[in-house]
């Protein structure tokens, strides 16, 4: 009734082919993004680990001091005293951001909304 000899066959290649994504990749991750660091300045508003997983609540925050209330400085928590511009702050140092910002937004499969506002920067690649 049961035709074993080519159940058992089928069902093996089934499952090599359904989890052949999974082993195939088995121990390699695919390369960590290496932005490019400015070269003009060594600090950041804030610490490198905050920037990385943080920058867009900062930047949200940002706007929102900047578009309700007309501030446009901030004051970091070593007490330098910065002014609130993607533009005009950020991308002076991260000049690139095809460079800087792209790099881990497409390691990370993101696509950040700052650029419907802002305008995008000229590369000069």
């Amino acid at each position: 009734m049961y035709d074993a000899k080519k159940i058992v066959p089928g069902i093996l290649i089934f499952v090599v082919l359904f989890t052949f994504p999974l082993w195939s990749n088995l121990g390699k991750a695919a390369p960590a993004p290496k932005p490019e660091l400015p070269t003009t300045e060594k600090v950041c508003v804030m610490d490198t680990a905050y920037m990385k997983t943080e920058h867009m609540v900062l930047l949200n925050q940002w706007r929102d001091l900047v578009v309700r209330d007309a501030n446009r400085l901030w004051v970091g928590p070593d007490g330098r005293e910065h002014f609130m511009s993607l533009q005009n702050s950020c991308m002076k140092c991260h000049s690139s951001k095809v460079k800087f910002c792209d790099q881990c937004h497409t390691y990370a499969g993101v696509t950040p909304y700052c650029w419907q506002c802002h305008i995008e920067p000229k590369e000069n690649m």
